[in-house]
């Protein structure tokens, strides 16, 4: 049985935007599925399990990205894949964290 990659679109949430750290984690994560794992915008799709191929992307703030799988574990590949850019490669927190620090007079 022949079906289609499951298709979702995901947003670069984090101010710097995909850079070496979140492609480093995003290339962790989908190597832990056996689907073939390919992310892009326009023409451009590269697999998301090459660090070299994710920063050609050049994926900025706010850049939206379709991800698509095709596999026995695509399902779960595009969802954890999805958790993972909607948590801002965890470095919202780190965002706030420093927006919210009180000013003290030197």
């Amino acid at each position: 049985m022949n079906t289609s990659p499951l298709t979702r679109i995901v947003v670069v949430k984090n101010p710097q935007g995909l850079h070496a750290r979140p492609a480093d984690m995003l290339v962790r994560l989908a190597s832990q599925f056996e689907s073939a794992i390919k992310i892009g915008k326009g023409n451009e799709h590269v697999d998301c399990k090459s660090i070299l191929s994710l920063l050609t992307l050049g994926a900025s703030h706010g850049t939206e990205l379709a991800l698509s799988a095709d596999g026995k574990d695509a399902q779960a590949a595009i969802q954890a894949i999805a958790e993972l850019f909607d948590s801002g490669f965890d470095e919202l927190a780190n965002t706030v964290e420093e927006d919210v620090r009180p000013v003290v007079d030197p």
